[in-house]
């Protein structure tokens, strides 16, 4: 097993805070309501439980930020990073109402951004609560602070991608006809925990024809010699950060014709990541694989967007789709994943890169090629 980040302050510094409430003001905010989810977790590193009961991180405009935890998650909240962080930590008791709670110490708000992944039940309640607020995303402020690693955080998934690496060098052995995918699948996400992870996010384990559904649930399917294997793996190390990472394989020699798309899909992955770099759009680094794979013919195989911004969600800002033109910056981490779907096979290839000064640093080296078993 690979050593994983233990000591979580650099990844959830204590500045973080005021930057956060600095980039809620400059958007029009008066408040930020960061119910449990990754924005709160980005903003004070507690991991806290998705409870029907309120915990709330209240950032107003003007005012100290407070966290509403009920009384009894209080010594969860203390014992993470959000209590070395010197916010107050207010707790509730069962008879109480919290969300009564923060409109009284909020007082007279125009508009409030909610996380976006707050239940549509608490924003009801909020609304109840605070009817003459508008209710606006939080995740227009926090995405924009969340899509630009730190340092910390760029360690974090070189961490999990190493992790995932190691994953798929023990997947050949894995790999042999007469097993199901759900076999295969198994072994791997115990694999997955066994490397280092928290948790795993997803196993796909696309055997034959499954190989052309790129998020293809794992079945009873039993794979047969001769033909390839999609295997998109991913989980979630303690520190908070995703891995994602995609290879093919074939078990003995594949089927006429894999070689030759696989070998397009080949040129057009690294085409892609060859293109990242600070200035250059989305819509580039997506078209930079996807012209290779049309002018071969393939195009019509390539359905999705080419990638997806990761982090402490697996899928995040930036996206790396046709009609982005939002340019790369250093610290930007997204996945690079074109894929070729003719059926009754297909392939994908996918590293996460990370935009840096001197262009796209990969943090997953697993060989790429056309893996044989």
């Amino acid at each position: 097993m690979g050593s994983v980040t233990t000591d979580l302050s650099p990844l959830y510094p204590a500045d973080r805070l005021a930057r956060v409430r600095d980039a809620a003001t400059a958007a029009g905010l008066d408040a930020l309501l960061l119910t449990p989810g990754p924005d709160l977790r980005y903003v004070t590193g507690y991991d806290a439980k998705q409870l029907e009961r309120l915990t709330c991180l209240v950032v107003p405009a003007a005012g100290e930020p407070f966290l509403v935890v009920p009384r009894l998650e209080l010594p969860a909240a203390q014992a993470s990073p959000a209590g070395n962080l010197g916010v107050e930590l207010v707790a509730w008791d069962e008879t109480d109402d919290p969300y009564a709670l923060v409109a009284g110490r909020l007082g007279t708000v125009g508009r409030v951004g909610l996380a976006d992944r707050m239940w549509a039940v608490m924003a009801l309640r909020f609304r109840a609560a605070i009817p003459g607020a508008e209710q606006v995303a939080a995740g227009g402020v926090l995405g924009e602070l969340r899509m630009r690693k730190s340092v910390a955080e760029v360690q974090a998934l070189a961490e999990a991608g190493a992790a995932i690496d190691r994953v798929h060098a023990a997947v050949p052995g894995l790999l042999r006809a007469g097993r199901t995918e759900q076999q295969v699948g198994d072994d791997i996400a115990r694999l997955i925990v066994a490397e280092g992870h928290a948790q795993v996010d997803f196993v796909i384990v696309g055997s034959g024809p499954n190989g052309a559904s790129p998020h293809h649930e794992l079945s009873d399917r039993v794979i047969q010699q001769g033909e390839t294997v999609v295997v998109d793996i991913g989980g979630t190390m303690p520190s908070g950060y995703c891995s994602d990472c995609t290879r093919t394989y074939a078990v003995g020699e594949p089927p006429s014709g894999v070689q030759e798309y696989f070998d397009v899909l080949y040129r057009a992955q690294e085409a892609a990541c060859a293109a990242v770099k600070p200035g250059v759009t989305s819509e580039e680094v997506d078209a930079a694989a996807r012209d290779i794979i049309t002018a071969a013919g393939y195009g019509e195989f390539f359905f999705h967007r080419t990638g997806h911004g990761i982090g402490l969600e697996s899928h995040e800002e930036p996206y790396i789709v046709s009609g982005s033109t939002r340019p790369l910056e250093p610290g930007m981490a997204f996945s690079v994943e074109p894929g070729i779907y003719p059926g009754p096979s297909g392939a994908r290839i996918e590293d996460i890169l990370i935009c840096t000064d001197q262009g796209g640093l990969r943090v997953n080296n697993a060989p790429r090629e056309l893996v044989r078993v």
